[in-house]
């Protein structure tokens, strides 16, 4: 698993008393989780413990094949991606998977795609996990700290 960086910002900033007060903060970048993820279909398996990247700008839960042939996902269908650099495609869609973070689940598919996981909008949506750039770090919503709240207008 990769380490995230513990090296801290400064910055001095005033108070309501007009006082000066010193503040360390986290610096921006990249937000990893540890995730478990399942084969909800292979009830005796074994969790598989992750780091995976947060990324509120992908869409969906990415997986390298390594993990889903440790998973034993079965294959679903193929589904056609637009790479960051505008290139698209074919990559098999794999599952069920079960996602776990702190006290959230969800159940979905996976692209298999990419060296490392990476955890999209959906899946933390459906959790009700928010991104937190200055901590850096994926938290459970504050706002809903017992049970994940779906909005279903």
């Amino acid at each position: 698993m990769q380490q995230r960086r513990t090296s801290l910002k400064q910055r001095w900033h005033s108070t309501d008393e007009s006082q000066l007060r010193f503040e360390e903060i986290a610096p921006m970048g990249l937000i990893h989780a540890n995730l478990q993820l399942l084969n909800p279909s292979q009830p005796d398996a074994k969790a598989l413990d992750v780091s995976a990247l947060a990324d509120s700008g992908a869409v969906h839960l990415c997986i390298p094949e390594h993990v889903a042939l440790q998973l034993q996902l079965r294959e679903l269908e193929r589904r056609e991606v637009v790479l960051a650099d505008g290139r698209r495609r074919s990559v098999p869609y794999m599952g069920p998977v079960e996602v776990r973070f702190a006290n959230r689940r969800c159940f979905t598919g996976a692209m298999v795609l990419g060296d490392e996981v990476l955890l999209g909008a959906i899946p933390m949506e459906d959790m009700d996990l928010v991104l937190q750039p200055q901590l850096q770090q994926l938290s459970v919503n504050p706002a809903n700290p017992n049970l994940p709240l779906s909005v279903a207008k």
